[in-house]
């Protein structure tokens, strides 16, 4: 038997080449950013959301329901239409869309 074909290979691949130390520090930091680590919430002084938001998430909610309900009393123009009832559920999604992120 040859020398060679006692050796043991290991299974995870090529080990990476060494660096030094300033590129390492560097490439620490690097690791530290995108590995997931803990980071501190943020103060509630700084999460509010602007005072409009409130308008716009009640508004497309009103309007969805406002628009459902004028299609089914055959108030609006061309009769009763599938198309006001997907307007309408489109807004009220919207209305929760924009909900979602309100703080």
């Amino acid at each position: 038997m040859s020398p060679k074909s006692k050796t043991r290979r290991s299974s995870k691949g090529p080990t990476p080449p060494k660096a030094n130390k300033q590129s390492q520090k560097t490439s620490d930091k690097k690791v530290a950013a995108s590995a997931g680590r803990y980071t501190a919430p943020t103060p509630r002084k700084f999460r509010k959301s602007d005072p409009r938001k409130l308008y716009l998430i009640f508004g497309l909610l009103g309007l969805g329901v406002v628009l459902i309900l004028l299609n089914y009393l055959d108030v609006l123009p061309g009769g009763v239409s599938s198309w006001y009832l997907l307007v309408g559920l489109a807004l009220i999604s919207g209305g929760f869309f924009v909900a979602t992120g309100y703080r």
